[in-house]
Parts: structure tokens; sequence; C-alpha cells
């Protein structure tokens, strides 16, 4: 059953849940010695109170997405657990297979056991619908599947990669965290996003510098659907921005027109008469009709100010692109 919190409650609920928690209808209370009143100061300190936190809890499954939280997180779970740390990836048609190919060049490079994960939320119409919430659909799948897994496989806590910084973004996702009892180490030992990249540094992870990747459904209006062919046409079109030599890339589906975004240092390469040619030759062939480079550049979360997306060109004949 939803339990219906809010933003605030889940924040709220952050440190208790990490130290005091129920799963599969047992309680369990994790003794790491973190405290509320006297939080570790400086990236090192926090990791330190991090791996407390890992020998309390002796067991855990690692909602592993392959980015630069959930592989800190997972690293240093193995440092401290082992064999008794199980990375998960959920793989559906919202991953790319560059993410794929990612997440197992790290779990081979740091021999943590992995297994991915088929997750369905595809077949459920409230994602499908792909509203302001679309990631507590998908989260809700995923970690009700981690449940699952980890009672049949006797482990005893599931961890998300969530950061500090996180707690203060939109995360839908988070309401379904606390629902099914995942707990988010990184973000109750108050390990930022640069604190984790300065501790990826530190121990050489080739996570440390990785530009953020969300799932491709992120890359389509609220509003819009989701679909398998959108999917499908996001990825190849991103990967066609890579190989033209693009680093921080997002490519927005909005029905017939792509929206290209890209890192702000990069645009004037972009608008280059000749990168020009290259981009709409690499993007036209998936069916847009319109292809357009948005001028403010790449920003993480762009859709999460923006409820719905005007309507369609075609719903519109008279308004036209130049």
């Amino acid at each position: 059953m939803a339990l219906g919190l809010n933003d605030r409650q889940v924040r709220a609920y952050d440190f208790a849940r990490l130290t005091h928690f129920q799963m599969n209808g047992a309680r369990f209370r994790v003794d790491a010695n973190l405290s509320s009143s006297s939080p570790p100061v400086g990236a090192a300190d926090k990791e330190q109170a991090l791996r407390r936190w890992l020998r309390g809890v002796r067991t855990l499954v690692v909602a592993f997405s392959g980015g630069v939280d959930s592989s800190y997180l997972a690293f240093i779970a193995k440092q401290e657990l082992g064999d008794r740390v199980l990375a998960v990836t959920g793989r559906s048609p919202s991953l790319s297979a560059a993410e794929v190919a990612d997440v197992t060049q790290f779990v081979t490079r740091y021999g943590l056991r992995h297994t991915f994960l088929e997750t369905h939320e595809l077949d459920n119409p409230a994602y499908v619908a792909n509203p302001p919430d679309r990631c507590y659909f998908c989260k809700q799948e995923l970690f009700t599947q981690l449940q699952a897994l980890a009672a049949r496989e006797g482990f005893a806590v599931i961890g998300d990669g969530t950061n500090a910084d996180d707690l203060h973004d939109v995360r839908p996702g988070r309401r379904a965290a606390a629902e099914q009892g995942v707990v988010s180490p990184l973000a109750a030992c108050g390990l930022t996003k640069a604190e984790i990249r300065e501790r990826s540094r530190y121990w050489g992870l080739p996570t440390a510098d990785k530009p953020a990747s969300p799932c491709l459904a992120s890359r389509i209006p609220y509003g819009q659907p989701v679909t398998i062919g959108k999917l499908t046409v996001i990825e190849r079109g991103e990967q066609a921005l890579r190989a033209l030599g693009f680093r921080d890339v997002r490519l927005r589906h909005h029905d017939r027109l792509a929206r290209i975004e890209i890192a702000p240092a990069e645009l004037p390469r972009a608008l280059d008469p000749v990168m020009v040619t290259r981009l709409v030759a690499a993007l036209k062939p998936l069916g847009f009709a319109f292809i357009t480079l948005d001028l403010e550049g790449f920003r993480s979360g762009a859709l999460n100010h923006v409820e719905a997306d005007p309507p369609s060109v075609e719903e519109h004949p008279d308004h036209h692109l130049p």
C-alpha cells in the first residue's frame, strides 16, 4: 500500500530509516555511530561513516545504475562486505546499450556480484502516460522486484545511490523508496555529488567524472506517451551525437521535432555550418521533421519544471519553424 509521503516527509525519514527499518516483516536496527546532532565533516569523514554503516548492515543489495553515485556505493560496499553485497541493475528499453556496457565493465573490473533484473514499467499505463511523477512508477517496479530478490537471496537491506543534493531536487522515486523500505546511505551520511566525485577520484574509479545519464524516458516531455519506438529513436540519436564528438548531450523528443541540448562550451562547435549539416544528416533519418539546437545548452532535469509539452507542430500547422 502506498504511504503517500510527500518530499518533505521523505527527507525527514531518511536518517531514521537508515538506522531503524523494516524489511520482509522483520525490524532492524543498525548501530553505525551516525549522529544527526554531530554529522561528519568532510568527504573522507563521511566515507568513514558510510563504512561503519555498511559493517552494521552486514548484507546489502545495491540498486546499481552504473552512475557516479551507485558505483561509488557499490565499490565501498565491496571493500567492506566482499561477496555479501549484490549489485542489481534494472534493465528495460529505457536503459541504453551504452549504459549496459558501462555497468558490465564496472562490475567485472571490481569483481562485484551483479545481476540484471528485467523490469516491466512499460506495462504500466500510469508510467506510459508520462506524468510529472513518472519516475515514481519506474522505481516502484524496480524496488518491488528488488524486495522479492532480497528475500529470496537472504539480503537484509536494499540501498540506492541517492546523494545529499538529490534531496533538494524533484525526485518522485524517493516516495517509492520510502514505501519499499529502500535506504539511501550516501544521502544520510551527507555525501554530496561533488564529494562522491572527489572520493571516486581518490579511489581511481572510472565513473568519477562520468556525466549524469538518467533513463531515456527523461528525454520525453511530460504528458507525451513513453513508447519503445521513441526510446529507440532517442538512443540512436544520442549515439549519433556522441559519435560526432559531443559528450554532455541530450536529445529531447518533441514528437516530430528534435531538440538537441549540449554543453554550453560545445555550442560554438555545434553552430559551425559544417557541423549543422552533419547534425541534420544524423537525426533526420530517425523520422524527425525539424532538427533544433537549444541555445541555453544542456541542463540536467530541464523537463522537471515543465509539466506539459506545448501542442505539437501538427496541431498548429500555421506555426512553422524557420
